[in-house]
């Protein structure tokens, strides 16, 4: 099973519950950006390249938890920067599994073997490393020797443990998709849970030719297509059918907000026009219809997971056939 019971379960009831009150837009996912400081310096990464210069503080323990009750979406994702650098890290996950919220902690991998010596496994925790190619590759990706040895060995020790583990891959303009499924390959073989695998965005601060245009994406998913369905990938089918040209979609911004040391981040979790103070405000101010509808220029190029798979779920919830699709590859066993 790709994703846990509970988690769907979560996710069912609290659509119903939103739908019930009538609420439009109700976030799936709490994209909690606790810390900007990191110890790589990745080559598609806008987060150094905007908060090189002036360091914000990190997030306080009081507003993580105030940025979860605000939100109260059932799944938050940790993120930064690089969240093992956060120093109330350990207390913030025990809260947050307390209140029952399914937790993904993203790591580059470096300090991950200390965090998983002294941590322990939870059904609801699941630990998700980056990794962007094999060990050449991703090197020069992040941008430091030795980091894919590192990440893997941690992400092994960690499935030894016990923990749930994924992985996140991103697809640029020179990815060797053959390289790609070496890299599935070893990941299958040390048993992760998913894989998450999605074109990387644009970023306007990053100037480096690297970006895929929506053909160059269509292109390398089919590409891809004919090994992908071998591997326990998270991206749903209807998101990969979205990236292989067979489906159309909206946006959905709102599906995955964030919350980092500047505040309220609109419209997106990779598109910055503006911080405000509280989710409410921001999902007052924020014009979504804007966004959703793709008519910002920043957004022409953009089929990244995190505006899409939120689409491909609340599709599901007015589709039975999708629905039962989504059922049917949650159970199916890779």
């Amino acid at each position: 099973m790709r994703f846990p019971i509970s988690l769907y379960s979560s996710i069912t009831s609290f659509l119903l519950k939103n739908l019930l009150k009538g609420q439009k837009r109700s976030p799936l996912v709490l994209m909690l950006e606790l810390t900007h400081r990191c110890n790589l310096n990745c080559a598609g990464c806008d987060r150094i390249r905007l908060h090189a210069k002036e360091q914000s503080a990190d997030l306080s323990f009081d507003q993580c938890i105030e940025a979860v009750l605000e939100t109260d979406a059932p799944v938050v994702t940790i993120t930064g920067g690089e969240p093992l650098l956060y120093q109330e890290l350990k207390p913030l996950l025990s809260d947050l599994l307390l209140m029952k919220r399914h937790v993904y902690l993203c790591t580059n991998g470096l300090l991950a073997e200390s965090f998983i010596d002294e941590g322990k496994p939870h059904p609801r925790l699941t630990l998700n490393f980056h990794l962007d190619g094999m060990e050449e590759t991703h090197d020069r990706i992040v941008g430091k020797k030795g980091t894919f040895k590192t990440a893997v060995g941690a992400l092994k020790k960690a499935k030894e443990r016990g923990f749930r583990v994924s992985t996140n891959t991103s697809v640029y303009n020179n990815t060797d998709i053959r390289e790609l499924e070496k890299l599935f390959e070893l990941l299958k073989k040390s048993n992760v849970d998913g894989i998450l695998i999605s074109p990387a965005f644009s970023y306007e601060s990053v100037d480096d030719n690297i970006f895929l245009s929506v053909e160059g994406i269509q292109k390398k998913f089919k590409e891809m297509d004919g090994f992908l369905n071998r591997f326990p990938l998270m991206s749903s089918p209807i998101y990969l059918d979205f990236l292989l040209g067979k489906r159309k979609m909206h946006c959905t911004p709102w599906g995955n907000p964030t919350r980092n040391p500047l505040g309220w981040k609109s419209p997106c979790y990779l598109i910055t026009d503006a911080y405000y103070s509280s989710f409410e405000e921001m999902m007052e101010k924020t014009p979504w219809d804007r966004y959703e509808a793709g008519k910002d220029p920043r957004c022409t190029n953009c089929m990244v997971h995190s505006g899409y798979e939120a689409t491909a779920t609340r599709n599901a919830f007015s589709n039975v056939r999708d629905l039962f699709r989504l059922v049917a590859w949650n159970m199916k066993k890779t």
